[in-house]
């Protein structure tokens, strides 16, 4: 069941949009406003789209900041990021677009949508999911059009417990010691993406990724920390994964 596991998300470390040759560059900039919106940082997009490439390794700056000497002797050494709308009446649609100093399209994600009514949710909601079809890109320093696939099977591996195998299965078996269990405080909303889906709060920030498995009500789960399983128990949903070597269990509410 672990070589399983281990398989599938090596397998999902492969895919997505990304395309090597834009790992390549060090440097993104983020327009104070795109161009469908009526206000700088309206909803709060462009510092949130600054904030997800920088998560991901990249030096990021506005286009209104005062740029390092590196990029201001030769633009062409960063990308521009670009966000377009697509206009619906009831859904919000959203796509990302990275592109070179020519305005060439390196990169274009996956278009991103959500039905939620206020504009602020829905535009938040739209442009995560549309980052989820880039979960593959990264920035690694001194990167060439190889590195970003060794980085990311790299990242995959400590997240699988290969080691151990004897030890870890009696631990699983044992029950859950009740001062181990707690809360998660909060709504938690299940926003679908490629192979899961992703527990989003009312900030709007993701809690939890969930990938999917052939189990019902079981999910692979990470929250950035830690790295577990989301199953559901007597009608609850649990997050269960070790700490110091203890099971622990965090009791989620969800809506699916």
């Amino acid at each position: 069941m672990k070589r399983y596991l281990f398989i599938l998300l090596l397998a999902l470390s492969f895919s997505g949009y990304a395309q090597p040759k834009v790992n390549n560059y060090k440097y993104i900039i983020v327009p104070e406003k795109f161009n469908f919106l009526k206000e700088v940082n309206q909803y709060n997009l462009n510092t949130l789209t600054k904030a997800i490439f920088e998560e991901k390794g990249f030096t990021v700056y506005y286009d209104n900041a005062e740029l390092p000497t590196e990029i201001a002797a030769d633009k062409c050494k960063a990308l521009t990021v670009d966000v377009q709308e697509k206009n619906t009446l009831f859904v919000t649609s959203l796509t990302i677009l990275l592109k070179d100093c020519k305005g060439n399209i390196l990169l274009k994600s996956k278009e991103g949508k959500n039905r939620e009514k206020e504009y602020k949710t829905a535009y938040n909601f739209a442009l995560r999911d549309a980052f989820t079809s880039l979960n593959d890109l990264l920035y690694v320093a001194g990167s060439t059009t190889e590195a970003p696939a060794t980085a990311t099977a790299a990242a995959a591996v400590p997240a699988t417990p290969t080691s151990n195998t004897k030890t870890e299965s009696p631990a699983v078996s044992q029950p859950i010691a009740t001062a181990e269990a707690k809360p998660v405080e909060g709504l938690l909303y299940a926003q679908p993406i490629a192979n899961g889906f992703q527990l989003i709060d009312a900030s709007p920030k993701i809690v939890i990724t969930l990938l999917k498995i052939s189990v019902p009500d079981y999910f692979i789960a990470s929250n950035g920390t830690a790295n577990g399983i989301v199953l559901k128990k007597d009608g609850n949903w649990f997050f269960e994964y070790y700490k110091n070597n203890a099971l622990v269990a965090e009791k989620l509410t969800i809506k699916f």
